[in-house]
């Protein structure tokens, strides 16, 4: 099982950005931040392609994991990842799924999965 789930878009990075935002409110999600890493890291003299980190919530989902283990605030929100590479845009977010291999004791149900679903279909409908 891949720690994260990532593909390639057509799309313009700024495009791709706005999309995430978009498909994340249609899904019931939050868009909680917009990280600009490339202008954090410019403030600081260093250099890369554009990359974005968008933190996304839904507080249903977020009270059912805390509840089930509150060092699991250790990977909310989740996020996607919007990033050029050598011009390539891509759309990125880790995996809830994998929360359980991490927090074995932590009585999740079927969330991870329902997530998981949920954040594939954000970052697809995305590209």
């Amino acid at each position: 099982m891949d720690f994260d789930y990532t593909v390639t878009t057509e799309k313009s990075f700024n495009e791709a950005v706005a999309t995430v935002e978009q498909e994340t409110k249609n899904v019931g999600f939050r868009v909680l931040y917009i990280h600009d890493v490339t202008a954090t890291l410019k403030e600081k003299g260093f250099e890369i392609e554009p990359f974005k980190i968008i933190e996304i919530c839904n507080a249903k989902s977020a009270y059912a994991v805390l509840k089930a283990d509150i060092k699991i605030g250790l990977c909310l929100p989740c996020k996607i990842n919007v990033y050029q590479k050598e011009g390539q845009t891509f759309v990125s977010g880790m995996r809830p799924i994998i929360l359980p291999k991490f927090f074995p004791n932590a009585n999740f149900g079927n969330l991870p999965a329902e997530v998981d679903e949920i954040i594939k279909g954000i970052i697809d409908r995305s590209k």
